[in-house]
C-alpha cells in the first residue's frame, strides 16, 4: 500500500543516492562570501578559511575535536543534578526550591533547540559557534561566584540557552565529511555528547566530595575557555545558506517540515519512546540499585555511570557499520537488539547484577546504532536544511526524555521494576512497528509503503541505481535515434540532390575503401 501525498511533479528520492549534492557553501557561485575576520574585528586562521576551491578536510583529528567540544559544553546541562544538596545547603533553602535547577536548565536547552539551532542555516556557522560557547563560558563565571539562588536560577536558563553549540556542529560534521563517512562523523560527535552526560555526573559528584561545588564550575569556565581557543585554530569557515531568507521563514518551515516530510515523521515516531526508554533506565537504576536485594551505597551506583563507556568506545566501529548500511536497516538492527535487551531486563535485572551490566552496555550501543542512522537519513533529506531537521529530531528526543523520567518514575515507584522494564520492552515495540510502516526504499514523499526491494547493503543499492541510470539513459539514447533518425536521411537525400548526386547504385569511395579493409581483415 502507498499513499502518496505529493503532486507527481514533486521531486522523488530513495533512502540511499548515488548523486550526493554537495552543501549549498560549496557552490561556484559563493566565493564571494569568504570572510578574513569574525565579527568584523577577530582574524580568521588561514588555514581555517573558506576556500571553494580547496574544501576544508574533514579528517579524524577534526573530528575528534567536534566531539571533545560536544562533551564539555552538553555537560552544562548535567553538573547540577548531583549537587541539590550542596546547592540547598549553600544558598539556605530547602531541597525542594533547589529542584527547580535542573529544570530551569533543560527548559533553556528546548528553547535554545527551538530558537538558535536554525540559525545554522541562515547564517555562518563558525562565529555562531564561538560566539554561544565564549558565552557559555561566560555565564558560567557567574554561576560560580553567586550567592543568590534567584541569579544562579535565571543564569542556569541562559546557560541552558546557548548549549546548543553540538546540535550545530552535527550539521556540520555532515557537510564537511565525504558522503561515505557521515555515519562515522555523527557517531564521534554523538558519543562525544554521551560522554559530557557521563562525565558531567561523575566529575560533579567526585569534585563536590572532596572540596566545594563552586569548583565544579571553576573547572567548567577553564575548560569552555579552552574548547573557545581550540574552536578558534580548528573550526573552518563556511560561507551561510539560504541567501535571503528570513529567520521566521526558517522557523515556519521547521514546521513544514513535520507534516511534509514521511521519514523525519517517522523518525520522530521512533525517537521519542526509543528516548524515553533510556531515561527512564537510567533514572531508575538508582531506585533499583538502592533497594533490595543489591542496597547498594550511592558512591557505588554512581559508578555504573562508567559502564556507558563501553557505548561510547564503541562510537567508530557503529559509525563504520552504518556506512555501510542502509541508514533503515540500521535501525532495524538497533531496534531489535533493543528488544532483546529490554526482554532480559524484564526477566532478571532485579535479581543479578551481572543483568544490570548487560542492560547499560546493551541499551549504550544499540541506542546510539539508533540514534546515528536516524539521524544520517534524516540529514539527508536536504542539504540546505540540516540545521533545522537536526533541530526538530533532536526536540523530539528531548520529548522523549521528559516522557520517560516522568512516566518511568511513577511505574518504577508504584509498581516495581519488572512493569517498568515491560514499559521499556512495549515502547521499543512499538518503535518496530513504525518502522516497518514504511520501507527502506520508498520514494521521499510516500507515507506507506515497500516499494523497491528488501536490499539492505548499501554498496548493492548503489549498484542497482547505477544500473538503472545507465539503462535509462541508454534507452533515451534509442528514443532520440529513433525519432531524429528518418529526418536526418531525408535532409541527406535533399543534400545529395542539390549536390548535382543523385541516388545510384553505385558505390562511393568510402564504400570501396571499407571493403578492401573487410577483405584485408577477412584474410588476417
Amino acid at each position: 500500500m502507498s499513499l502518496n501525498e505529493a503532486p507527481s511533479s514533486r521531486p522523488q528520492s530513495t533512502a540511499v543516492s548515488t548523486t550526493d549534492t554537495l552543501p549549498a557553501p560549496m557552490a561556484a557561485t559563493e566565493k564571494e562570501e569568504v570572510s578574513l575576520k569574525d565579527f568584523g574585528f577577530l582574524p580568521i586562521p588561514s588555514r581555517v578559511r573558506y576556500d571553494p576551491d580547496h574544501p576544508a578536510h574533514f579528517g579524524l583529528l577534526m573530528n575528534v575535536t567536534f566531539g571533545i567540544a560536544s562533551t564539555f559544553i552538553v555537560a552544562n546541562l548535567y553538573y547540577c543534578q548531583p549537587l541539590l544538596i550542596q546547592f540547598s545547603l549553600a544558598f539556605g533553602v530547602t531541597y525542594q526550591e533547589v529542584s527547580n535547577i535542573p529544570t530551569l536548565v533543560q527548559a533553556g536547552y528546548a528553547v535554545g533547540l527551538l530558537f538558535i539551532t536554525p540559525l545554522g542555516d541562515l547564517v555562518r556557522r563558525r562565529p555562531l559557534i564561538l560566539i554561544l560557547t565564549f558565552i557559555t563560558a561566560s555565564l558560567t563565571i557567574g554561576l560560580a561566584i553567586t550567592s543568590n539562588l534567584a541569579a544562579f536560577e535565571v543564569l542556569c536558563f541562559f546557560v541552558g540557552v546557548c548549549t546548543v553549540v553540538p546540535q550545530i556542529l552535527m550539521p556540520l560534521a555532515v557537510d564537511l565529511a565525504p558522503p561515505e563517512r557521515r555515519a562515522s562523523a555523527l557517531s564521534i560527535v554523538l558519543s562525544g555528547l554521551l560522554f559530557g552526560v557521563l562525565i558531567a555526573r561523575v566529575l560533579a559528584g567526585v569534585v563536590a566530595q572532596f572540596v566545594t561545588w563552586r569548583v565544579v564550575y571553576y573547572i567548567a569556565i577553564g575548560v569552555q575557555y579552552a574548547i573557545l581557543l581550540v574552536l578558534y585554530w580548528m573550526l573552518p569557515d563556511y560561507p551561510s545558506k539560504n541567501k535571503g531568507t528570513s529567520y521566521f521563514s526558517i522557523l515556519y518551515s521547521m514546521a513544514k517540515f513535520c507534516v511534509t516530510e514521511p521519514l523525519l515523521v517517522q523518525a520522530i515516531l521512533i525517537t521519542v519512546p526509543s528516548s524515553a526508554t533510556f531515561t527512564n533506565w537510567w533514572v531508575t537504576l538508582t531506585f533499583l540499585l538502592g533497594g533490595p536485594p543489591y542496597n547498594y551505597s550511592t558512591v557505588v551506583i554512581g559508578l555504573f555511570g562508567l559502564v556507558g563507556m563501553v557505548g561510547v568506545a564503541m562510537a567508530p566501529l557503529i559509525g563504520r557499520t552504518i556506512d555501510r548500511l542502509v541508514p533503515w536497516s540500521a535501525t532495524l538492527v538497533g531496534i531489535i537488539m533493543l528488544i532483546i535487551t529490554f526482554a532480559i531486563q524484564t526477566a532478571a535485572v532485579g535479581l543479578n547484577v551481572a543483568v544490570v551490566i548487560i542492560v547499560c552496555i546493551g541499551l549504550d550501543i544499540f541506542r546510539q546504532t539508533q540514534q546515528v542512522s536516524l539521524t544520517t537519513a534524516v540529514l539527508g533529506l536536504d542539504a540546505s536544511a540540516r540545521s533545522r531537521l537536526n533541530a526538530v529530531l533532536i526536540l523530539s528526543l528531548f520529548i522523549g526524555q521528559v516522557m520517560g523520567t516522568a512516566v518511568g518514575s511513577k511505574v518504577f515507584t508504584e509498581h516495581g521494576w519488572r512493569p517498568d522494564a515491560s514499559l521499556n520492552l512495549a515502547w521499543t515495540g512499538f518503535t518496530l512497528f513504525i518502522l516497518l510502516l514504511r520501507g527502506p526504499h520508498v520514494p521521499r514523499y510516500t507515507w506507506l509503503g515497500w516499494q523497491g526491494g528488501f536490499e539492505l547493503r548499501k554498496s548493492k543499492v548503489l549498484e542497482r541505481q547505477q544500473r538503472e541510470r545507465e539503462a535509462a539513459e541508454e534507452s533515451e539514447k534509442t528514443q532520440v535515434k529513433t525519432s531524429h533518425g528518418p529526418s536526418g536521411d531525408t535532409k541527406h537525400e535533399e543534400k545529395r540532390e542539390k549536390d548535382g548526386c543523385p541516388e545510384s547504385n553505385t558505390p562511393s569511395e568510402h564504400d570501396n575503401e571499407r571493403t578492401k579493409e573487410k577483405v584485408g581483415e577477412d584474410a588476417v
